[in-house]
């Protein structure tokens, strides 16, 4: 390893494609980049090939991008930390964070870009207030959020996307919105933490019901474009009462491009997982190799990708019931993914309650 790859200013935890797509944009600024990758196959495709074969195929990463699998070496005496791992191993990812010094002592400002909810002791709970816990006391209010309508394929192809940088801390939101920003990619800051958060988990939900119902339009003669746009729009105020319940702070969120904007790209991208997973319930019936929701979660590895929304359906149940909210859409995904009711059944029953 050569002497300037141990002083990259910016790591990232995770090697998926939405991790390598930033990495990507970073370094093209001339900053070099760690990323710490699981997988020692990918560690090489990185470092060897500059590419990232398995989760961002057919794009050329920068020689200024290097990988380990060494968590702690990839952390260690970072200006800027961004935790790019799956919302159900994330905090064990940032547990294997806490020894290292410079987070120790908060000398490395903290971003997420990871979507969905997080299961602990105490409940269903957003990423940041569950990280805070964890976490040195320096980082409390001070953890960035940064979500969007965005995909890694297009961020990597330098497609023009745009993301929020939620924070309390005004300062560390600037500091990743000028880390990030580029030609391609536009940031904007934002306050409301709480509400970004919900609507970057919740949307993935109704992606998998957009997907499902997507799947039936091709072969339908009920369901068209409009149909998909009710959806949406139903899905969007599912959305937005759970996000108002759970402490957001400007309904504004919601129709901006962290609510609507993120719920519409996720829903109608071919590049988006749970439009896909959604689409593949109905065209592959891919739910019949799993008992219920929790078989599902337990072996999810088993599909090839990897579905946010499928875990986000069980938090969006146990939130919904605790904040005594009524979200049929949702609720919907969750009794599907549960094997309760079939997909058709659901949608049948939904446009019938809607027409009355």
């Amino acid at each position: 390893m050569s002497e300037n790859k141990f002083s990259a200013n910016t790591a990232i935890i995770g090697a998926g494609a939405w991790g390598t797509a930033i990495a990507k944009i970073i370094a093209e600024k001339g900053n070099d980049v760690i990323i710490w990758a699981l997988e020692e196959d990918t560690r090489d495709d990185i470092n060897l090939l500059h590419e990232n074969s398995r989760y961002l195929p057919e794009v050329n990463l920068p020689e200024n991008i290097y990988s380990t699998t060494d968590i702690t070496e990839a952390a260690s005496g970072r200006e800027f930390l961004i935790l790019a791992s799956p919302s159900l191993y994330l905090l064990d990812t940032v547990k294997n964070i806490l020894s290292v010094s410079s987070v120790r002592e908060g000398e490395t400002a903290i971003a997420i870009i990871t979507k969905g909810f997080l299961e602990t002791p105490k409940g269903t709970r957003l990423i940041l207030e569950t990280l805070e816990d964890y976490l040195p006391g320096f980082y409390r209010q001070s953890l960035v959020y940064i979500a969007g309508p965005s995909h890694a394929e297009e961020v990597s192809m330098g497609k023009i996307t745009g993301l929020i940088a939620a924070s309390e801390n005004a300062k560390n939101s600037i500091r990743f919105r000028d880390l990030l920003r580029s030609k391609s990619l536009f940031v904007f800051s934002s306050f409301d933490v709480r509400g970004v958060q919900v609507a970057a988990a919740a949307k993935n939900v109704i992606a998998i019901a957009f997907g499902m119902l997507d799947a039936f339009k091709d072969n339908s003669g009920i369901f068209g474009d409009g149909t998909e746009s009710l959806l949406l729009a139903a899905g969007l105020n599912e959305i937005q009462s759970l996000g108002m319940a759970m402490g957001a702070t400007h309904p504004e969120t919601f129709t901006s491009i962290s609510g609507i904007g993120d719920l519409d790209v996720t829903c109608r991208s071919i590049y988006g997982r749970n439009r896909r997973f959604g689409r593949e319930i109905i065209e592959k019936n891919i739910l019949d190799s799993f008992l219920n929701l929790e078989d599902l979660i337990s072996r999810i590895n088993e599909l090839g990708y990897l579905p946010e929304g499928a875990a986000a359906a069980h938090h969006v149940k146990i939130l919904a019931e605790k904040n005594r909210l009524k979200l049929p859409v949702s609720a919907g995904v969750y009794q599907i993914l549960n094997r309760e009711i079939k997909p058709m059944e659901f949608l049948e029953n939904y446009l019938s309650e809607l027409g009355n």
